[in-house]
């Protein structure tokens, strides 16, 4: 690492401890020519997959997307951020493990109706009505059925 004060190459850690729980890692350093001390932040780097949309577009995997579609279907709802975050971290974590570099719009679109259904009924049709456009009543009442089998 080097030392933003001097440029040298060579510093030491003094001190590691986990922040934001578990996710980054608080080094103190210290550099060995300037003695000044210095804090960095470490954390996983990991790639989202891109996004393979119908109409063939590609684009980079977009978290505020996946979260207001989340927030539309969830919209007055007894249902808490807390929730919602962990269907949010839970496809994303879905998608890293396909292993995949791109994976199609419907396979999210699938993976949040999973999670959905999970947290609240209502929610997941109000998102399937849209994700899968539903053209008559008929077509709600069938997913209502599937539902409940």
């Amino acid at each position: 690492m080097h030392c933003p004060f001097c440029g040298t190459l060579d510093t030491k850690v003094i001190d590691s401890r986990l922040v934001a729980e578990g996710a980054s890692v608080r080094r103190r350093r210290e550099c060995t020519d300037c003695k000044e001390r210095f804090t960095t932040f470490e954390t996983a780097e990991l790639i989202m997959p891109r996004v393979i949309k119908t109409d063939g577009t590609r684009e980079p995997f977009n978290e505020d997307k996946l979260r207001n579609g989340l927030l539309r279907a969830l919209e007055k709802r007894p249902v808490s951020l807390e929730m919602m975050e962990q269907a949010i971290n839970n496809v994303k974590s879905s998608l890293r493990a396909t292993g995949e570099r791109e994976v199609t719009s419907q396979a999210i679109g699938a993976l949040v109706m999973e999670n959905l259904k999970a947290i609240d009924k209502v929610a997941y049709i109000r998102f399937a009505s849209v994700y899968r456009a539903f053209d008559d009543i008929r077509e709600f009442g069938e997913e209502i059925a599937r539902l409940n089998d």
